[in-house]
C-alpha cells in the first residue's frame, strides 16, 4: 500500500472511532450507572437510544453540509460539540441529564460517521474504495476490542465519569488530526451550492435507486444486529452469566475479532468475485449462523461458549457485509457522495435505534431475546438482498 493510502486510512479510522468509543467504552459502566442513579436498567439503556437517534438523524445535515462547505468545516463543528457534550456527560447529576447530554453527543458524533465515507468516495471508487474502507474498518475494530476493557479499567479506580473524560481527551486528538494531517478532499469548485432544492433532489435520486436503498438496508440489518447486542450485552453477560466487568470486556472484544479479521479480506474477495457475490455469500453465512444460534437456544442448549462462538461467526460475515455494502451504495453517486453517505448512515442508525428500543423493551434477562433479534436481522437481510438483486440486476452485475 502507498504511504498516502495508509495515512488516509489511519486518520479516517481514528476519526471514525470517536463515535464507537462513546458507545463501547461505557458499556461496562451501564449497570453501575443505573445503580448509582437509583434507576432501573431500562433507564440506562435510554442513554444508548438517545445517542443513536441523534447520531442517525443529524447525519442528514452533515452530509449536505459536507457537500456545500467541504469536508473539514462540518467535522470541526461536530467534534467541538461532541467535546463539550462529553464533559457534560461526566458531570451529569441525574440520569435525565445524562440522557440529554448523550443526545448532544450523538449530534456531534454524527459528523464522523458520514463524512469519512464521503472522503473515501472523493479519492477512490470500486475495489480501491473497498480496500480503503476495510483498512479504515481495521482501525475502527480497535474500538470494540479495546474500548470496553479500557472503560472497565478506568471505572474501577475513578468511577464511570472518567470514561467520558477519556472520550473528551480522544476528541481533542481528533481535532488536531483534522487541523494538521487531514487534507480537504472536496475542492471549492466541486461544492454544491447551499440550496434546499438541491438537497431534496439528491434525496429523491437516492430513494429511487434500488441498489442504494437495498445495500443501505442490508448493511442496516447488520448494524441493527450489533446494536441489539450493545443494548443488553452488559446486563446479559454480568447478571445472567455472572461475568465481571473486565470479563465482559474481554468477551465483547472476542465478538469483535471475527468482524475485524474478516473485513480485511473484503477488498481481495470483491476484486476476485465482485462485490455483489461477496454480499450474497456473506449475508447467507450471517443469517445461517444467527438462525443456528436461535435454534440451539430454543432446543434448550444454553451454553455461554456456544453463544459467543456463533456470535463470533456471525460477526465475521458482517465484516464482509458492512464495508462492501457501503461501497456499493455510494459507487454511482460521486457528485452527491456526502448526502448519500449521510442518508445511508441515518437510515442505518435509525434501524439500530429501533432495534435497541424493541430489544430493551422485551428483554427478560435470558439470551433468547438477543439470539432471536439477531436471527431476525439475518433473515431480513437475506430477503432484502434477493429483492435488491431482482429489482436492479444490471447495476449489480459487477
Amino acid at each position: 500500500m502507498k504511504p498516502d493510502f495508509l495515512k488516509m486510512a489511519l486518520i479516517l479510522g481514528l476519526l471514525s472511532c470517536v463515535g464507537p468509543f462513546a458507545i463501547d467504552m461505557y458499556l461496562p459502566a451501564m449497570p453501575a450507572m443505573a445503580e448509582d442513579f437509583g434507576v432501573p436498567a431500562a433507564m440506562s439503556q435510554y442513554t444508548l437510544i438517545s445517542f443513536f437517534i441523534a447520531f442517525g438523524v443529524c447525519q442528514l445535515f452533515y452530509g449536505p453540509a459536507a457537500d456545500m462547505f467541504g469536508r473539514k468545516r462540518p467535522l470541526y463543528f461536530g467534534l467541538v460539540l461532541f467535546l463539550f457534550a462529553s464533559i457534560g456527560c461526566a458531570l451529569a447529576p441525574t440520569i435525565e441529564w445524562l440522557i440529554g447530554m448523550r443526545f448532544v453527543q450523538g449530534v456531534g458524533a454524527a459528523s464522523v460517521m458520514s463524512i469519512p465515507r464521503a472522503i473515501i468516495r472523493d479519492r477512490y471508487t470500486g475495489t480501491e474504495a473497498t480496500r480503503l474502507m476495510t483498512t479504515v474498518m481495521l482501525v475502527i475494530s480497535i474500538s470494540p476490542m479495546l474500548a470496553p476493557l479500557a472503560g472497565s479499567l478506568l471505572m474501577a479506580p475513578f468511577g464511570w465519569p472518567s470514561v467520558f473524560y477519556a472520550v473528551a481527551a480522544a476528541t481533542v486528538v481528533s481535532l488536531l488530526l483534522i487541523r494538521f494531517a487531514l487534507p480537504e478532499t472536496l475542492p471549492a469548485v466541486n461544492r454544491v451550492p447551499l440550496k434546499l432544492r438541491a438537497m431534496f433532489d439528491a434525496f429523491k435520486v437516492l430513494f429511487r435507486d434500488s441498489t442504494f436503498m437495498g445495500m443501505t438496508l442490508i448493511g442496516g440489518m447488520g448494524m441493527a444486529s450489533f446494536f441489539s447486542f450493545l443494548s443488553i450485552a452488559a446486563f446479559l453477560y454480568t447478571d445472567y452469566y455472572g461475568l465481571t466487568p473486565t470479563q465482559f470486556s474481554l468477551a465483547f472484544a472476542l465478538n469483535a475479532l471475527g468482524f475485524f479479521v474478516a473485513s480485511q479480506f473484503a477488498a481481495n474477495l470483491c476484486e476476485r468475485f465482485g462485490g455483489v457475490a461477496v454480499v450474497k455469500w456473506a449475508v447467507t453465512g450471517f443469517s445461517l449462523a444467527a438462525a443456528l444460534n436461535l435454534m440451539l437456544n430454543l432446543a434448550g442448549i444454553d451454553d455461554f461458549v456456544v453463544l459467543v462462538v456463533l456470535l463470533l461467526i456471525a460477526n465475521a460475515f458482517l465484516g464482509l457485509v458492512v464495508p462492501t455494502t457501503m461501497v456499493l451504495s455510494l459507487d454511482d453517486h460521486g457528485p452527491i457522495a456526502g448526502t448519500a453517505a449521510a442518508l445511508g448512515g441515518t437510515m442505518q442508525m435509525m434501524l439500530g435505534a429501533v432495534a435497541i428500543g424493541i430489544v430493551s423493551a422485551v428483554f427478560d434477562g435470558s439470551p433468547l431475546t438477543l439470539v432471536a433479534a439477531i436471527a431476525t436481522c439475518g433473515g431480513i437481510a437475506a430477503l432484502l438482498f434477493m429483492f435488491t438483486l431482482r429489482q436492479s440486476p444490471h447495476s449489480m452485475a459487477t
